[in-house]
């Protein structure tokens, strides 16, 4: 009874900040990325305000994110009323070819069968011209901001794609990453003289030129067109070691048309970006570009160059599971021990992706599913880290501890240029890394009582 005692005394039984994000969140930045599309809110006007700020902060870009405005008799009575006059407020207003309608934890509770007042909605206007409207199931007490993104690019690909389309093309699925990263994906698609088909595309949506106008719904982002020829596709690329392929837009595509679907890790580090281009070497039966081949020699170079800085340093690294997976795959490969890898997602596969990124140090490093910053605080403290890698939102940690944070990922909401990071491939990984070494030197030299100019 004691030991019962001591267990439920020390057991936690609330979250302290969460090391993870609202479920319709990621569905607001997945539908983003479609070309003409808005995305929608079923749920109170709250929900769409506080998404709105977070995205904006992190972006430096407008995002207008509609809503079915829930009241206290919508509570009650349910919305069907509200999102029909939401559906025709947003088509009259935005003019969208495709609205993503995401529910809300309210929503969820109350019952709210989003697919059947969908429908309901367009029989009763059939009439009039539509968008496609999709409906995507995200309540936030279910799953991560990573999961409410996945759900919404399967869930247009599932109301999208097609097989009976002469284009054939090649698919990719690169998950939550940064606009620049998207950028370096299709440039090296470019260069390989691929058609494909990118889902989603916010690279533009996200992050691009000031406007002369306020545009309600920017240019660019994946079009409709490309997404319906997904399922004459000859492949699918998709990144996620911890994804459920049963469960993805490219496990979809492979169940229902028979495009082959290659699951990859996060193409972060070496090894990471070798198999990247592999796949693509498979589908093409072309080599890699001298282009990208010279990219990865002076990565190599910058290794070494940077190796007596780094090698056996401790990190601790957080944030969403497959971003943890990678960067621990490329810490391994420097030298750096990333004692501890938590995110706040509790997909059950985090250890193994561990394990298949870094096996020389997978015995090291302490895997943690469902956590959140108080206890990756702890951890911290008891581990001896000696730098923190992730999001923002572990800024009061490193002050804390007086260690440095090399901010990547998702959200970034104390620096400038969050959007412009750079991670994946030979180039993003070398400036990952110089970002590392550099933080470490400045560290080192600020807490000198020489202040040493040499390092």
């Amino acid at each position: 009874m004691a030991n019962c005692d001591e267990a439920l005394k020390n057991a936690s039984v609330v979250t302290t900040n969460a090391c993870k994000l609202c479920t319709p969140l990621g569905a607001c930045i997945a539908i983003r990325g479609i070309e003409g599309a808005m995305p929608m809110l079923h749920g109170s006007q709250g929900c769409a305000t506080y998404m709105r700020r977070y995205v904006i902060s992190h972006f430096r870009e407008p995002i207008d994110i509609a809503s079915s405005n829930f009241t206290e008799n919508t509570t009650i009575f349910g919305g069907k009323g509200n999102l029909a006059t939401g559906l025709n407020n947003v088509i009259a207003q935005y003019n969208p070819d495709l609205i993503g309608v995401a529910t809300t934890c309210l929503s969820e509770t109350i019952g709210e069968d989003l697919p059947s007042l969908i429908k309901q909605y367009q029989t009763e206007t059939e009439a009039q011209k539509q968008p496609f409207i999709i409906p995507i199931s995200t309540p936030s007490y279910r799953g991560t901001h990573i999961n409410g993104f996945q759900t919404a690019v399967r869930a247009v690909v599932a109301g999208l794609a097609k097989e009976d389309l002469p284009q054939k093309q090649l698919n990719i699925l690169p998950g939550l990453v940064s606009p620049a990263d998207i950028y370096y994906i299709k440039e090296i698609l470019a260069e390989y003289g691929l058609k494909y088909a990118l889902l989603p595309d916010y690279s533009e949506t996200l992050d691009g030129p000031t406007w002369d106008e306020y545009q309600s719904i920017p240019a660019g982002g994946t079009p409709i067109a490309a997404i319906q020829s997904m399922g004459s596709a000859v492949g699918t690329l998709e990144f996620g070691r911890t994804l459920d392929s049963g469960q993805t837009a490219g496990g979809l595509l492979q169940e229902r048309f028979k495009v082959p679907n290659y699951l990859l890790g996060m193409p972060i580090g070496v090894r990471g970006t070798d198999q990247f281009f592999e796949v693509l070497k498979t589908i093409t039966r072309q080599d890699m570009p001298n282009k990208y081949r010279y990219e990865r020699g002076r990565l190599i170079d910058a290794y070494i160059d940077g190796h007596k800085y780094v090698f056996e340093k401790k990190a601790v690294v957080y944030g969403e599971e497959d971003l943890v997976a990678g960067l621990a795959g490329f810490l391994a490969e420097v030298g750096i021990i990333p004692v501890l890898c938590a995110s706040g997602g509790k997909s059950g596969r985090l250890s193994q992706a561990i394990r298949e990124a870094a096996p020389e140090i997978a015995d090291q490093v302490m895997v943690q599913e469902g956590i959140d910053f108080m206890e990756i605080a702890e951890e911290t403290e008891r581990l001896g880290a000696d730098l923190l890698i992730g999001n923002s939102k572990g800024y009061q940690i490193a002050r804390s501890l007086k260690i440095p944070l090399i901010r990547v990922g998702f959200p970034i909401h104390d620096r400038f240029g969050g959007q412009r990071l750079l991670h994946l491939g030979y180039r993003g990984t070398g400036e990952l890394f110089d970002r590392i070494v550099n933080a470490i030197l400045a560290h080192r030299q600020e807490a000198s009582p020489v202040g040493y100019s040499y390092l």
